[in-house]
């Protein structure tokens, strides 16, 4: 599809976001490798949770190869509080890569940057656009908000095809001369004025060739299908201090959700089981429980994206015993400090300390 005033509308926006983008410190280079780690901790993340992060990421991992072979368990450390773990595992990976297969060079073009573990066709249009002033789509959630109502497109925005319809548009769009700013416009035009609900139109630099704000009807888009209804999940938690004062913490899987982050035993409380909670967390574990020192310390819910953990959390006392699972053992709270742990577990830490 062929779309008008593409030249004024791209100028203009262009034009708008040269004096008023957002300073933002991944925005003082056009280092691949930095704008990698970027775009990466920005999904999911909002900005002002980014920033302190990046800087701590950057200073400790200045270059491609300091991160390629970082321990993973440091790593994990530095993205702890984040969220979604896996972006920093296959953050590494990529950066891994691209070290040994590329010579520690980023490609510049999409056919081999997509191969790179985690990188999508959203995130190596960011890099190719900013750092190689490659004229290519980046499309996201915010961009596909921005131009289904500029170009009144109402495709389904929750179906993964139409992000093909909004690829192509932006192909179309792109401000050839400095197509890193096009793509960064339309990022900071869908975060601070063309929000999804109440939009200020009258603030935007391109309503005037926007379709929506001219039926009057900019809140009735994106058309966005509902999605799938949130899981719970009920856990009673077991946070067990031996005689010594240390806390039995358990290591979580390698793949999966938080995969291989540090937690106190949680035990899934469902119907069917025969054992009360604290049964299982014994036997589990080879341990005894002694006394329960706190049976609620803490009972809080956290939400992921796709499920929400309900917990419970009990102070226990027990015996400890040569015979603990693989992955588990007992720690100081200095040591537990100093391992990766999901942001409900040190919420739990918190109420230790």
């Amino acid at each position: 599809m062929k779309y008008p005033y593409i030249r004024e509308f791209s100028s203009t926006l262009v034009n708008w976001y040269y004096k008023e983008k957002r300073d933002l410190p991944w925005r003082h280079t056009t280092d691949p490798y930095k704008i990698w780690v970027s775009e990466v901790m920005l999904q999911q993340t909002r900005v002002d949770t980014v920033i302190p992060y990046y800087h701590r990421f950057i200073n400790k991992y200045p270059t491609l190869e300091s991160l390629a072979y970082a321990p993973q368990e440091e790593l994990l450390k530095m993205w702890e509080g984040l969220g979604y773990y896996s972006r920093a595992r296959n953050l590494q990976t990529g950066v891994r890569e691209v070290v040994e297969k590329y010579n520690s060079k980023v490609p510049n073009n999409r056919h081999d940057i997509t191969k790179l573990k985690g990188v999508g066709p959203y995130t190596a249009g960011a890099i190719l656009s900013i750092a190689y002033n490659e004229p290519e789509h980046a499309v996201d959630g915010n961009v596909m908000r921005v131009l289904s109502r500029v170009l009144h497109i109402k495709e389904d925005i929750a179906l993964p095809k139409t992000k093909k319809v909004f690829e192509e548009a932006v192909t179309q769009l792109i401000f050839k001369k400095d197509p890193g700013s096009f793509n960064q416009a339309l990022m900071d035009l869908g975060a601070q004025i063309c929000t999804p609900t109440s939009p200020k139109c009258l603030l935007c630099p391109v309503r005037e060739y926007c379709l929506a704000f001219q039926e009057g009807k900019p809140e009735e888009l994106p058309i966005k299908s509902k999605k799938q209804k949130n899981k719970k999940i009920k856990y009673d938690i077991y946070i067990a201090i031996d005689e010594d004062g240390k806390y039995l913490l358990q290591k979580r899987p390698s793949e999966g959700l938080l995969a291989n982050m540090w937690e106190f035993p949680m035990i899934e409380i469902e119907k069917e089981n025969i054992l009360k909670s604290y049964e299982i967390f014994q036997k589990s574990y080879d341990l005894n429980i002694t006394d329960f020192l706190n049976d609620q310390l803490l009972k809080f819910k956290h939400v992921f994206s796709h499920l929400t953990w309900e917990m419970d959390c009990h102070l226990v006392q027990v015996q400890k015993t040569s015979k603990l699972p693989k992955d588990s053992n007992f720690y100081s709270i200095d040591e537990i400090t100093k391992l990766p742990m999901s942001v409900p577990m040190l919420r739990i830490l918190n109420i230790l300390k």
